[in-house]
């Protein structure tokens, strides 16, 4: 066991070498092997990454996980990293609960929690900033500003999901402006192109379609620790229709600003943007409004895998490994190239 303790972020692990990091445990899963043995699942993480790997009950720590390590808690692991085809792992060798000693020698909960690379303050402002902007009726832009400042001091930290992508603090931000903006930018395109289109695609629609796609997460999800998982709502009714439930019973406090038919498209908007039954919705998408939006937030919640993915792998080898979500593993490229080295061709 090493005398010196020199704590390296979970991206920055080498393959084969054994390090100190400091990290929040966000999961513990007791699960069973099939031959019916326990084991936990325990998920470790950082400022930089997350790493899921199992804990075997013949491991000396089996029991300290099971009755001591508490998910949320921050602590220090020593062991050694490796690259393994059932992804990153970590040989723990020690596992320490951070102390006074810690926080005195520098230690922040900041290192152990993920977050969006703007503050969340200035992604809150710009989304607000582009609804008024973009929205020319102004009750409808009223309507979305009025949800979004009733809940700010949520919206500031939660992440988009409790897994897959923009899972960090701040996430569900980064995640909506983004769609927003794609939404804008699709939904002017599609006008000039179909100037005749009857009944014409409505812009003001697509923008507060895409900013609300969402917010049902205000409900589906309760901000912990070290990330956002199921409040019971959200394991038996999801974000989606309770994002139209936010959206009925703002209507009604506002004074029914909306028209029947703009809150019904809007409704719809929220119901369809996932699509498929399997991902939740209920309806497919109707309307062309609802059309872009689906299409703004599928993109920009797969090229968010795609990025993290490239991020957190560290390999030479032409593909990563596979990405459950998308169900199939990504190309990098058939041989290394440096970072942001774009003049190269593969």
């Amino acid at each position: 066991m090493p005398d010196n303790q020199n704590f390296v972020p979970l991206a920055e692990r080498l393959p084969g070498q054994s390090d100190w990091s400091y990290v929040v445990l966000a999961e513990k899963k007791l699960l069973q092997t099939k031959t019916e043995k326990p084991y936990f699942r325990i998920t470790l993480q950082d400022n930089t990454r997350k790493i899921s790997f199992p804990l075997w009950q013949d491991s000396r720590f089996f029991h300290d996980c099971q009755h001591h390590w508490c998910i949320g808690s921050f602590y220090k692991v020593y062991g050694r990293y490796l690259e393994t085809d059932f992804g990153p792992q970590i040989e723990i060798r020690q596992f320490e609960s951070v102390t006074d000693d810690d926080y005195q020698n520098g230690f922040h909960e900041n290192v152990c929690l993920p977050q969006a690379d703007s503050p969340c303050e200035e992604l809150f402002d710009s989304l607000l900033e582009l609804v008024q902007k973009e929205i020319d009726f102004q009750p409808l832009a009223d309507f979305v500003v009025t949800i979004y400042q009733q809940n700010r001091s949520t919206l500031l930290l939660l992440p988009a999901a409790t897994q897959n992508h923009h899972t960090f603090l701040g996430g569900y931000l980064t995640h909506v402006l983004s769609v927003t903006e794609t939404a804008v930018y699709l939904a002017e395109k599609y006008i000039r192109q179909n100037p005749e289109m009857n009944p014409p695609l409505e812009k003001d629609l697509v923008v507060a379609g895409a900013a609300l796609h969402d917010i049902g997460k205000l409900r589906e999800l309760e901000l912990k620790v070290s990330a956002a998982s199921y409040t019971p709502a959200g394991e038996l009714i999801g974000h989606i229709l309770q994002g139209r439930d936010i959206l009925r019973e703002t209507q009604t406090e506002l004074g029914n600003p909306l028209s029947q038919e703009m809150l019904l498209r809007l409704e719809h908007i929220i119901v369809s943007h996932q699509r498929l039954p399997e991902w939740g919705s209920p309806k497919p998408p109707m309307t062309p409004e609802a059309l872009l939006v689906h299409y703004a937030d599928d993109i920009d919640a797969k090229f968010q895998i795609f990025y993290e993915t490239y991020q957190q792998e560290k390999t030479d080898a032409p593909f990563t490994q596979r990405q459950p979500p998308l169900r199939q593993r990504l190309f990098r490229g058939l041989k290394p190239r440096p970072k942001n080295d774009s003049t190269e061709n593969p």
